[in-house]
Parts: structure tokens; C-alpha cells; sequence
């Protein structure tokens, strides 16, 4: 988690995100293969965070607004 803050702070009050600074927290991106048993089309997409592992879409959303 340290190494995660850290590079999370050299970010911290920036006026613009570069791509770089969007991929450098991920370790790794994960697609599962589609799943069509409910008769849609679901796919699942896992982030991996350098640091930080894994953690879930609804975590990372509290908070957020539209």
C-alpha cells in the first residue's frame, strides 16, 4: 500500500493526466471471457494496482457522482 501512496502523491494537485500517469498505478488488467448464460452478454474486467492488488468497481465508485 506504501508504494501506492507514493506514487499516488506525485500526482497531487496536478492541472492535467497524462496517459502515463493513468497506467502507472496498474500492475496488470484482467478480461474474463464473456458470459452469455442470462442471455446478455456480461464481461468482467479486473484492474490489478501496483501495491494495492485488486479492488472492486463499487469501492472505487463511493463517492463518485455523475
Amino acid at each position: 500500500m506504501e508504494k501506492f501512496i507514493q506514487k499516488a502523491h506525485k500526482y497531487v494537485g496536478i492541472e492535467t493526466i497524462d496517459p502515463y500517469a493513468l497506467r502507472e498505478p496498474v500492475q496488470a488488467i484482467y478480461v474474463e471471457v464473456p458470459d452469455k448464460s442470462s442471455g446478455r452478454r456480461r464481461q468482467s474486467i479486473r484492474i490489478k494496482y501496483d501495491g494495492m492488488g485488486f479492488i472492486p468497481l463499487d469501492e472505487l465508485m463511493k463517492g463518485e457522482t455523475a
